[in-house]
């Protein structure tokens, strides 16, 4: 079990760096979906080991990798809406709304 919560973790904390550090806004978005996905392992992981009865991880897992592709999908539109008006995909010339 420690193993599986080592690994979520982990992903967690890359894509945490990830998007505190890298400047460009699809990797940004990348490091975000690792995020949900270390969020993900972990929901299954105690789903698994700790919840013979119920599914809740498994649904609080499933509602993540739905809630996921929303929010990638959202941001990438966004981000296509203020490429065609500034033309770089640098997130340090994104400073107004």
């Amino acid at each position: 079990m420690y193993s599986y919560l080592f690994i979520g973790l982990l992903l967690f904390l890359i894509g945490l760096l990830g998007s505190v550090l890298l400047k460009n806004v699809i990797k940004v978005l990348i490091s975000i979906e690792f995020m949900i996905l270390g969020v993900n392992i972990n929901f299954v992981t105690f789903a698994a080991f700790c919840d013979n009865i119920e599914f809740n991880g498994f649904i609080a897992a499933l509602f993540y990798v739905g809630l996921g592709a929303v929010e990638l999908a959202v941001a990438l539109y966004i981000f296509y809406l203020m490429y065609k008006k500034k033309e770089s995909d640098n997130i340090e010339k994104y400073t107004d709304l």
